[in-house]
């Protein structure tokens, strides 16, 4: 089987994929037009969906597309084929998501960066640390990551609530509501963790009128997509105190452009899309996986539902 690798990191998934299928033939170039005259010749590609999106446009047909991202979006544009199977990361990201969602959790409870400032400032700072014990948390996305993310939070005694494209039972959470309960639950949570795809049912989800539900006192988190925050209104209602801060991962527009709002907004964190990258070791190891089923006429992880867009 010939597989082409798209990557920014390319040797080094040509050499780790090669070690772990050498039966495999593999090419592989960081030029683009060296990719177009390869990729006719390939029926399995492997790489970022930017890249692949780019090839698709040219009118290059693969069999099947295993990207090395969890979204999946550039796949998606208008025009391009579906005729093909697409398969997204999963399975990856939960462990390094998890400590990502924890580290600013915790750095919320400790009041990190206000005693930064009392150190800078040279005022001792003895205002008791609070804890995450009790606390209640809003997983939005209870998905693969979000699963993984909640399993990851409940040794530090919080109640786990979820919201997913529709109401189910899902262990660890007390509920698991649908998308249109969202302003019910955002309510009670005392952390909101957006962890949504980019679907269109999932624009703009963070407006004016949401956040006006949260609590004063509450942490928005998003590492999902940028598309699911209005970003005016985010930076209105840290304003308005609806909300007590916002750690924002995900970018409509990345990077930020310079007179971005979200660069001096008040109680606004920017973490640069740095919340979860991809694992080339755990990569190679999905993909062989999933390389086995796929010759073998089975199922595959992480295969994308064109109609649902994820």
């Amino acid at each position: 089987m010939r597989v082409l690798i798209a990557e920014q990191d390319h040797a080094n998934y040509a050499r780790l994929l090669g070690e772990a299928a050498p039966e495999l033939d593999i090419v592989t170039s960081g030029d683009s037009a060296e990719l177009s005259r390869l990729a006719p010749d390939c029926p399995v590609w492997l790489g970022q969906p930017d890249l692949l999106a780019s090839l698709l446009r040219q009118g290059h047909a693969p069999r099947w597309i295993q990207s090395t991202w969890a979204g999946i979006t550039p796949l998606l544009a208008k025009g391009l084929p579906r005729d093909y199977r697409l398969t997204r990361a999963v399975g990856i990201f939960g462990q390094v998501m998890a400590e990502y969602m924890l580290t600013y959790m915790l750095i919320h409870e400790r009041d990190v960066l206000a005693r930064l400032v009392s150190q800078v400032e040279r005022r001792w700072d003895d205002r008791p640390g609070r804890s995450l014990e009790g606390r209640r948390v809003l997983v939005v996305g209870t998905g693969d990551i979000g699963q993984r993310v909640a399993e990851f939070l409940v040794p530090f005694g919080v109640t786990l609530y979820g919201i997913a494209s529709s109401a189910r039972e899902q262990a660890p959470f007390v509920e698991v509501a649908g998308l249109e309960d969202l302003p019910r639950m955002v309510a009670q949570a005392d952390y909101v963790l957006n962890l949504l795809p980019d679907t269109p049912a999932t624009h703009d989800l963070y407006d004016a009128a949401l956040f006006k539900c949260f609590k004063p006192s509450a942490l928005f988190i998003n590492a999902g997509r940028g598309v699911a925050v209005v970003d005016a209104d985010l930076v209105e209602a840290l304003k308005q105190g609806h909300l007590a801060g916002a750690v924002i991962d995900v970018c409509r527009q990345e990077p930020l452009p310079q007179r971005h709002p979200f660069w001096t907004a008040w109680g606004l964190l920017l973490t640069g899309h740095s919340s979860a990258p991809t694992s080339p070791v755990a990569m190679v190891r999905l993909f062989v996986e999933n390389m086995q089923a796929y010759q073998a006429g089975q199922g595959l992880r992480g295969e994308v539902d064109f109609k649902r867009g994820y």
